[in-house]
């Protein structure tokens, strides 16, 4: 697979084989996207769509990115927490983004450190690296799963 460079995504996007929407010109990074935050919920509580959030050590969380994406027959995404998070104890493990998909995204986090880190709407959490498959999908995903296609806002697992 080929990663995209910030111009291949770019020429993408200009050929619809890649959808980014909203797209900010400064989220794009020489090899990938910054994906900003919506909405954040932690389980069993009300998710947050404006100002802050206090996550205590030891919880789980999720955000919606504010972005939808579509990737085409020939692309998919790796997704990589910001390291900003990362230093500052937060945790995640994330898949990938299939061909065919189209949505917002869901990812989840969990605060190993010791002490409360706060997150705000409007920061950017995760990059997508977009890459070019070796051929043709067979199958896109919405024809496969599909299980989280045009979803919009936090999605717990279904």
């Amino acid at each position: 697979m080929t990663v995209l460079s910030d111009e291949a995504i770019l020429l993408a996007m200009d050929t619809g084989e890649l959808e980014i929407e909203p797209f900010n010109s400064n989220n794009l990074t020489p090899n990938g996207y910054d994906l900003t935050i919506a909405e954040i919920e932690m389980p069993n509580k009300s998710k947050i769509s404006e100002g802050s959030i206090d996550i205590s050590p030891g919880a789980r969380f999720a955000v919606s990115t504010k972005e939808r994406i579509y990737c085409g027959a020939n692309i998919c995404a790796q997704l990589w927490l910001r390291t900003s998070w990362a230093r500052k104890g937060i945790c995640s493990s994330f898949g990938k983004i299939d061909s065919g998909f189209n949505g917002t995204l869901t990812l989840l986090g969990f605060n190993s450190s010791d002490k409360n880190v706060s997150i705000d709407i409007g920061n950017t959490f995760a990059q997508a690296v977009f890459e070019m498959l070796s051929g043709t999908a067979k199958a896109l995903y919405s024809e496969r799963s599909g299980n989280y296609q045009n979803q919009k806002g936090v999605t717990w697992s279904k």
